[in-house]
């Protein structure tokens, strides 16, 4: 397994560090700091990164995009996510619906829906899962009829479209995205996976309104949303895959790119905090002499490392599967519960660290362990995540 960066890479590598630098970072704890709703999201930094290619990466070429493979794409949200975790999963969260477009959408949907993606710098995507009642339950239905989403779709007898009603909450870019991928309940007389259809439902569809926006710890340049449906109309053609199959949907290589995501964007993170605790060590002093004299600091900036480097290692041996189609792999879900893992014990040890030098505690070295406390509830929990376990043989 090579993991030597092609030219490409490198390219795509030194671009992202460039755009995190000089834009993403001076921004970064300037927008933190400001209060609630969609007040801390910034379109000229959407704008700026997407006419660098970071909202369009991962659309493969033949349809105008960029192509990134995984090995890249990791990289690349690294790099962003070292300058704000946040903004970096603002661009990054339209690369897992391109995959789903490219792999699921007829031609006829995706000139609908993706050309004008391509062509406008503030088309951002989301999609919609979590419910007020219906969360962990959708990553690994359990065989009960009454688990799952509640959002009820139902065909309309006259014109052959659809009618959607129910609340989703939590959903990413629900304030500023311009479509969403929704998943419905077609059929509550069976389980879940039996029972789901998934619509694509841009902004602006009859009975479709966006509800309140939430103020969040961590991430808070990354915007969240409840969705409110009451009597939505959505055309039949509109349906991404086939009726009842949305599980099908569900378990492409969008969901296999969402747990490998969040792992790249904590390596970022975590190498954030490891290179901002071992800075802070060599300048600030502790009774007479520098903290990165003292011993117990030295041990907790080389857990840092080390546990950043490991994490680096499983990021992109998981892209690499990813790349090379490895049959059964379970390294995309099984690194992201890593990750999560990795990243409260490196932003925590930089905590300690800033706090090694008494007084009031660094707001980005805070900020570091705000972001990282949102991967205790990503996607499920932790225990959720390791039920992918049940695809061993």
């Amino acid at each position: 397994m090579d993991f030597a960066l092609n030219e490409e890479q490198r390219r795509w590598q030194d671009e992202a560090r460039h755009f995190a630098k000089e834009v993403l970072l001076p921004a970064s704890l300037r927008r933190d700091q400001l209060e609630g709703g969609s007040e801390p999201w910034d379109w000229e930094i959407i704008k700026q990164g997407s006419q660098l290619g970071f909202r369009t990466f991962a659309v493969p070429k033949n349809l105008g995009g960029h192509g990134a493979d995984f090995v890249t794409q990791g990289i690349v949200m690294a790099e962003l996510a070292k300058a704000d975790s946040a903004m970096s999963k603002a661009f990054s969260q339209n690369w897992k619906w391109s995959h789903l477009i490219a792999e699921f959408c007829t031609k006829e949907q995706k000139d609908r829906f993706l050309t004008p993606f391509l062509a406008d710098d503030t088309y951002v995507i989301g999609s919609a899962s979590t419910e007020p009642n219906s969360g962990s339950d959708n990553r690994y239905p359990p065989g009960d009829k009454s688990s799952g989403f509640r959002l009820k779709s139902t065909k309309n007898t006259k014109d052959n479209n659809w009618t959607l009603n129910g609340d989703k909450c939590f959903i990413a870019n629900g304030p500023v995205g311009k479509l969403f991928f929704i998943n419905s309940r077609s059929d509550s007389d069976v389980v879940a996976r039996e029972g789901t259809t998934v619509f694509m439902v841009p902004v602006g569809t009859p009975g479709f309104r966006i509800g309140k926006i939430f103020n969040k710890a961590g991430w808070r340049f990354y915007q969240n949303a409840e969705l409110i449906f009451e009597n939505a109309q959505v055309p039949n053609e509109n349906i991404v895959g086939e009726v009842n199959k949305g599980q099908k949907v569900r378990s492409g290589m969008a969901a296999e790119f969402s747990d490998f995501e969040l792992a790249a964007n904590a390596l970022g993170i975590c190498e954030a905090a490891t290179e901002y605790g071992h800075q802070f060590a060599k300048k600030e002093k502790k009774r007479g002499k520098l903290l990165w004299d003292h011993q117990l600091v030295q041990l907790k900036i080389h857990e840092m490392m080390m546990l950043t480097e490991t994490l680096r290692s499983y990021v992109m041996r998981a892209a690499w599967e990813m790349d090379n189609k490895v049959h059964g792999t379970l390294s995309p879900v099984l690194v992201m519960a890593y990750a999560s893992d990795v990243l409260q014990r490196v932003t925590k040890l930089n905590l300690d660290v800033h706090g090694a030098a008494g007084g009031m505690i660094d707001a980005m070295a805070q900020k570091l362990v705000r972001d990282g406390i949102i991967w205790t509830h990503l996607a499920g929990d932790t225990t959720q995540r390791l039920k992918v376990l049940r695809r061993l043989p």
